[in-house]
């Protein structure tokens, strides 16, 4: 019997990272994508591959690129379930954001659902199966003051969940999108100390939440019965 693959992008740290341990410890086979960080992810990949005796391939590809897209599907035959996690943030006035900003936030974290989407979408109906897990957020939701692009960007996915939900459901192939909140990732970065203190007193859990929790929840979805489907299912410690 052969192993299950599954397909998760922005791989190499972050909520991506943790989600791939999730799989490979539940015997996925494993591709993983990446836009810099290449032996970082070829790095975790062996180690995966070595403790949880299956396939992990690693590749090095801007999500937000159709050709390099095609490029990544090149390499796969067969797919389960598709993680579409790869997504960047910007912050700052949208009066002082460049086209070049925008555009690139908004190819990164919108235009690869749909490039990723359009190209696993045959191998499911291959199978009459299959499963698309978008990575949101809460300003997907809501909308976020100095982050209208990325806020853009996840309510696009929002919709573009629901209605390709809409649209495979007849074929037996679920969609679904986790908004998360604050999860503690290198994506944080870009705050000090006092004000992800300020944030995490602003979250009812009274905590950022881990990546590994993130993992855990988008394998869970992956496991989700098959009537479940169009659902963007929020995850932010009751905060918003």
């Amino acid at each position: 019997m052969t192993n299950k693959t599954v397909l998760i992008t922005g791989a190499s740290r972050g909520i991506g990272r943790a989600a791939a341990h999730c799989f490979a410890q539940a015997g996925y086979d494993l591709y993983l994508t990446c836009i810099s960080s290449i032996d970082r992810l070829r790095e975790m990949a062996d180690s995966l591959s070595s403790r949880y005796d299956i396939t992990c391939t690693a590749i090095l590809a801007d999500m937000g690129c159709y050709a390099d897209v095609e490029r990544v599907f090149s390499q796969i035959s067969d797919l389960d379930v598709l993680v579409n996690n790869a997504g960047i943030s910007h912050v700052g006035l949208l009066s002082d954001m460049s086209p070049e900003e925008w555009h690139r936030v908004l190819g990164t974290n919108l235009d690869s659902c749909f490039y990723t989407s359009k190209l696993a979408i045959p191998l499911f109906l291959q199978k009459h199966s299959g499963k698309i897990i978008n990575i949101s957020s809460v300003w997907g939701n809501v909308g976020a003051s100095m982050e209208v692009a990325y806020s853009a960007s996840k309510g696009g996915i929002n919709a573009f969940t629901k209605a390709l939900a809409k649209e495979l459901a007849p074929s037996n192939i679920q969609v679904n999108a986790i908004a998360f909140g604050a999860i503690d990732t290198d994506m944080n970065a870009c705050f000090t100390s006092q004000e992800l203190a300020d944030l995490a007193a602003e979250i009812p859990a009274d905590r950022l939440g881990t990546a590994e929790e993130a993992g855990q929840l988008i394998f869970q979805l992956s496991q989700a019965p098959e009537y479940l489907t169009g659902q963007v299912i929020t995850m932010d410690g009751g905060w918003i």
